[in-house]
């Protein structure tokens, strides 16, 4: 991969994480502060990228590899990606907002697969290369935090009061129309001959099913279904929940997690050879208990260091288990079902778990509003501590115990 390239696809991944970054923190807090969206409307919201991540595989599998060329999909699908944001930006209620942040999410989730596929399609190898343009999308993602805390300014008290929250969909309206017209100065990505002839249980990563009759691995599917759930309220109630409480600048803040994601992805490959791949799961889960607890038990003030802590574990709650479930996954399935087992285990997390997890979370909120319009956020935050802690416990119980053998 010639130099050139590789600053083109560096470019890439930073917008299309810095897109993502610029809204999805925050859409919480702008649930709540512009829309007067309930608990259970915010969960909606949330929720869009779960019907993105199942219809995803079809706009890939079906349409883009098999009669267009990649970058042009890319392309197409952040140009309507940004008209649905400048739509977002522009909706006063819930009603007119949900139907335009389903569409985006529709259109945004199969490009995640898209700047994934042409990458790897320009790299001799994807081994060492992928990582260093890949790192350039959490670069991505730490930037739109921090611009929205600490160059615009717009997630303070005064700037929410005055609904300036809304400006991080122009902001990334912008960013997707760059993007998208940057896609078509791609290089070539043309349709995949072997394609033609996938099915759509294939597409769906359903041909990997019979891996379930193993009972480990059967074990970690529903650890990552369940697990999906607690991993909903981070990424629905974090943002509004900081924000309520009086911490300044709280979207900056929470780049912290994506700062120990990197950390702690680097730290990785010794942990998981050191204690191997039950403990490392289990290691993710207790991190995830232990986050929600510092969450209940902290403040803005003599206890904000709590908070800081809660954020910066999101490096192990992330990394040691779904970066370890995936190299798990691809050990599991061999030659033959590694795309397959791991679009299945895709489809069950970011689909399926996710789904049910922005359900319960909004559900939860709902249970905890008080009268005065605020929330009672530590029993909001308990509730998905003894969640973990159940998942955890019950994975620990009946997994057995195997080497894998992690290649780094």
């Amino acid at each position: 991969m010639n130099t050139t390239t590789k600053i083109q696809l560096s470019v890439m991944m930073f917008l299309e994480f810095f897109i993502w970054g610029g809204w999805f923190v925050t859409l919480g807090t702008f649930m709540g502060n512009n829309l007067g969206a309930t608990g259970a409307e915010t969960g909606m919201a949330f929720s869009t990228q779960s019907w993105g991540a199942i219809i995803a595989p079809f706009i890939i599998g079906l349409i883009a590899d098999r009669y267009f060329n990649a970058e042009r999909i890319l392309g197409v699908l952040h140009l309507f990606g940004a008209v649905m944001m400048y739509q977002m930006y522009q909706s006063s209620d819930f009603a007119t907002f949900y139907p335009y942040v389903l569409g985006y999410m529709i259109a945004y989730m199969p490009t995640l697969g898209l700047v994934n596929s042409i990458s790897f399609n320009q790299m001799k190898d994807p081994a060492k290369e992928f990582s260093v343009v890949r790192v350039f999308g959490t670069i991505g993602w730490i930037a739109a935090g921090l611009a929205i805390s600490y160059l615009f300014l717009w997630d303070t008290p005064e700037a929410l009061q005055a609904g300036l929250l809304k400006n991080t969909f122009l902001m990334v309206a912008i960013a997707s129309a760059v993007l998208g017209i940057f896609s078509f100065t791609l290089p070539k990505n043309p349709p995949k001959a072997q394609a033609q002839g996938q099915s759509i249980s294939a597409i769906l990563g359903l041909d990997a099913l019979k891996l379930l009759a193993n009972r480990n691995f059967l074990m970690f599917f529903i650890a990552s279904i369940l697990i999906c759930i607690p991993l909903a309220f981070y990424y629905q109630n974090a943002n509004p929940f900081l924000a309520e409480i009086g911490v300044a600048n709280p979207t900056g803040k929470m780049t912290i997690g994506q700062m120990s994601e990197v950390f702690f992805m680097l730290l990785l490959p010794f942990f998981f050879k050191r204690f191997g791949f039950k403990t490392t799961l289990i290691a993710g889960m207790v991190a995830w208990t232990l986050r929600y607890v510092l969450f209940a038990f902290g403040d803005a003030g003599a206890q904000s260091y709590m908070l800081i802590l809660g954020i910066a574990l999101h490096g192990i709650c992330y990394d040691f288990f779904f970066v370890s479930g995936q190299i798990y996954t691809d050990s599991k399935a061999g030659d033959q079902y590694k795309s397959a087992a791991q679009g299945l285990i895709t489809l069950a997390t970011y689909g399926v778990g996710m789904l049910a997890g922005f359900w319960v979370a909004g559900q939860i909120t709902d249970a905890y509003l008080l009268a005065d319009g605020t929330h009672d956020w530590a029993q909001i935050w308990l509730f998905p501590a003894g969640f973990a802690l159940a998942v955890m416990l019950l994975f620990a119980l009946f997994f057995k115990n195997e080497k894998i053998e992690y290649k780094a």
